[in-house]
């Protein structure tokens, strides 16, 4: 099974890009970040012609999360337990939830779509609430690996975190001025670790960037930064084969800022029962 995540920054403006990597890459299941659309804006038919089903959450024209799998998706949610909102200038636990975060399960697998909120800027209320989300967020990880040790978990997306030096090469942030690279930031995605969360993907591709700014040249400076992630737990990391960066998918025509992250999985089927052809 093949599994990819990908901030696809506006859906209506790159599906056909997007369904042709997918059908290229043969992809099983695709978490996306940033549609910008709200379902009923969704270009559905280009992944359904493509024989892909959908699950949807998007609010307006900022954030967004959907999955495209080629197999049955059921137990849909739209927010983890205690995920705190956010309303410019407003104040106080009951702000308006955002479509951050979309949650099913496929083949046994329970899977995350997220989009971490950026932070803006150190002492922004939009960094205290990306602390607050991401804390609530390994919360609610470690009470279902607590209450499911077996499960195959996975949360992947964009986390707007580069967690270690090696993932920030965009020479505009500023250790100690600039979001993403904060202690704080760093703690709070490292928690997921303690929670029993790890990044399958970087011990078989230790280095390269999964973002790069549309301005300054920094894709051909290589001036990136790796912050789109797959986190598993142990019974999903068991099952992981292969990963890769697509990193030629910055380059072309009207790209995304972001390029997908992909994992393959040994499920464990066989082949046996197919007819033999000699």
């Amino acid at each position: 099974m093949r599994i990819a995540t990908w901030n696809v920054n506006s859906v209506r403006a790159r599906s056909g890009r997007i369904v042709d990597w997918m059908e290229r890459e043969d992809i099983d299941v695709l978490a996306m970040q940033e549609i910008k659309c709200k379902p009923e804006q969704f270009p559905s038919q280009a992944f359904e012609d493509a024989g892909y089903d959908l699950a949807i959450h998007g609010l307006s024209q900022w954030n967004g999360v959907a999955f495209a799998s080629r197999e049955p998706m059921t137990d849909v949610v739209t927010a983890f337990p205690n995920m705190p909102g956010f309303q410019k200038g407003a104040v106080g636990p009951d702000q308006p939830l955002e479509a951050r975060a979309l949650g099913v399960t496929v083949n046994g697998l329970r899977l995350w779509s997220l989009y971490v909120p950026n932070g803006r800027a150190l002492g922004d209320p939009h960094y205290a609430y990306k602390l607050a989300w991401l804390n609530a967020l390994e919360a609610h990880a470690a009470e279902e690996l607590s209450r499911h040790p077996a499960l195959a978990l996975a949360m992947m997306g964009d986390w707007n975190v580069a967690p270690r030096d090696e993932d920030m090469g965009d020479p505009s942030f500023v250790p100690g001025l600039s979001t993403h690279i904060s202690p704080e930031e760093r703690a709070a995605f490292d928690a997921f670790e303690q929670a029993g969360l790890t990044d399958v993907v970087r011990p078989i591709v230790p280095e390269g960037f999964t973002f790069w700014d549309y301005k300054q040249l920094r894709f051909p400076r290589n001036e990136g930064m790796r912050i789109d992630f797959i986190l598993g737990s142990p019974a999903f990391a068991d099952l992981v084969t292969d990963a890769s960066i697509h990193r030629n998918e910055r380059k072309g025509d009207a790209p995304s800022d972001h390029v997908p992250v992909l994992v393959d999985l040994d499920l464990g089927g066989d082949d046996d029962d197919r007819p033999m052809i000699f």
